[in-house]
């Protein structure tokens, strides 16, 4: 449902930059690898905005992925070592896959990767660092992109698939906790206007994919959940091939939290994506 706004006034909440697009001519674009030579790996400035971002458990019960493009659920994992690729495959993706069935009464999912990010200092240095978490207000698909991943990943099913409905979801999570730095904020999708979002380019050796950047609007609505814990996730819409719904693409980037222990533990957090079919 819809937030009122006297609710959302009265919600805990810290203050922190958000760093969104800054408007440009030219098409946004980031290279997933080094680009050709003379290139630069990104044509985007951001423009950071200082922003009030909101305990989000008080209204874990209230908020959900069709009416704010998020919700934040109760889930322990049997899983023992995150970085472990192979556990991860073999345990916790059928894990997720029946979370996201309940929690969407989809007919099918189709999880098809994940990220697992520890920060380090520096890492812009190591060419050996790990995935480091985003602090760019960003949307990870886009109303052509989401649509495009299932033709891509299933293509001799994808038209028979889209004639339902698609979403993109993400499953994010912290491998420790409480989670302190660089915790992950999200923007209620009601929040956000068509025009904010910005069609991206996202480079691969072999493919190009297409994301969202954000441009600041001062009517954003932002939430994060205060020392989340490993056994509790935070579902993420990214995009919703249905129209009828009032979120469907859900802007999100981590922060420094300002209220967080100058000793807290080096964010460490998984995010797992998934493709949600309903059938038509």
């Amino acid at each position: 449902m819809s937030l009122q706004e006297s609710v959302v006034a009265a919600l805990p909440h810290v203050e922190a930059e958000m760093n969104y697009l800054t408007p440009m001519a030219e098409r946004p674009r980031n290279y997933t690898y080094d680009p050709p030579a003379g290139v630069p790996s990104s044509n985007i400035v951001q423009e950071p905005h200082r922003v009030a971002i909101r305990d989000a458990r008080p209204v874990a019960d209230v908020v959900s992925l069709d009416a704010n493009g998020f919700a934040l659920v109760q889930h322990r994992s049997a899983v023992q070592d995150f970085f472990d690729d192979e556990e991860v495959r073999r345990v916790y993706y059928p894990e997720v896959e029946r979370l996201l069935k309940q929690a969407t009464g989809a007919d099918r999912v189709h999880i098809f990767d994940h990220t697992v990010r520890r920060r380090v200092p520096d890492a812009e240095a190591q060419p050996d660092a790990p995935r480091q978490p985003v602090r760019r207000v960003h949307i990870d698909h886009t109303a052509r992109s989401g649509p495009q991943r299932v033709r891509d990943l299933l293509p001799d099913e994808a038209e028979e698939l889209l004639r339902g409905r698609v979403q993109v979801v993400n499953v994010w999570r912290p491998i420790r906790g409480p989670l302190q730095d660089s915790p992950l904020a999200v923007c209620d999708a009601t929040s956000i206007s068509t025009n904010d979002l910005v069609p991206s380019d996202l480079v691969y050796p072999h493919r190009v994919g297409e994301t969202y950047s954000v441009t600041y609007n001062p009517s954003h609505r932002w939430y994060y959940v205060p020392r989340m814990q490993p056994d509790e996730a935070l579902l993420l819409k990214c995009a919703d091939t249905a129209t009828d719904v009032p979120a469907r693409f859900t802007p999100h980037s981590a922060f420094v939290d300002p209220t967080a222990s100058l000793d807290a533990p080096p964010r460490e957090s998984i995010e797992v994506r998934v493709l949600v079919f309903h059938a038509a």
